[in-house]
C-alpha cells in the first residue's frame, strides 16, 4: 500500500491545538513546540463548524493536548466545545484541558448578556454593566507559556443558567 505523504501524520513533533469558542468569529491554533504556527477561524456556529475544522487537524498532526477557553462568555459555546473535545479525549486519548478567556484578551471585558460583560478584577469574575461596547478583541497568544492552563477543563459558568 502507498501512502501520500501529505496524509501521512507529522510525528516527529508533538503539538497542541488552542481552540477560543467565546466569541465571534472563533478561533483555533496549531502550536509546535508552544509557538503559534497556524491559526483558522471562523463566523459560523460552532456546532456546525468545530469538528469540520478539527479532523483534518487531528489527522495531520501528532497531538499532545487541546486547549479551549472554558469561561467565561457563551455558556452555549462552551459546553458543545468542551462536550466535543471529551469526547476526542475518551476517543483518542488526547487530554481536554481549559484556560481563561482573559488569557486571549489582555484582560478585556467579555460579553455577558445585554449590556452586561464579564470582568476579571485581581482573581475574581464580576460582571459590569457598560453603556458603550469595549472595543475588546480575542486573539490566539503567539506562546501557549503565555496563559494559565487549568487542568479541570470543565465550563467556567459565573452566571446561573437562564
Amino acid at each position: 500500500m502507498q501512502y501520500k505523504a501529505e496524509n501521512l501524520k507529522k510525528a516527529s513533533q508533538q503539538h497542541n491545538i488552542l481552540i477560543i469558542p467565546i466569541a465571534s468569529p472563533f478561533l483555533i491554533g496549531l502550536y509546535c513546540d508552544g509557538k503559534l504556527m497556524q491559526e483558522w477561524s471562523s463566523e459560523g456556529k460552532i456546532s456546525d463548524t468545530l469538528l469540520p475544522l478539527l479532523v483534518p487537524i487531528l489527522d495531520s498532526y501528532d497531538i499532545k493536548s487541546i486547549i479551549y477557553t472554558n469561561g467565561p462568555g457563551s455558556h452555549m459555546a462552551t459546553k458543545l466545545t468542551f462536550v466535543t473535545l471529551k469526547t476526542i479525549e475518551i476517543a483518542k486519548g488526547i487530554p481536554c484541558i481549559g484556560c481563561s478567556g482573559f488569557d486571549c484578551n489582555d484582560n478585556g471585558p467579555i460579553k455577558a448578556v445585554g449590556n452586561l460583560y464579564f470582568v476579571k478584577e485581581k482573581e475574581t469574575i464580576i460582571t459590569k454593566k457598560f453603556d458603550k461596547v469595549p472595543n475588546v478583541s480575542f486573539a490566539l497568544p503567539k506562546k501557549l507559556q503565555d496563559i494559565k492552563l487549568d487542568f479541570y477543563a470543565m465550563p467556567l459558568h459565573v452566571l446561573p443558567a437562564v
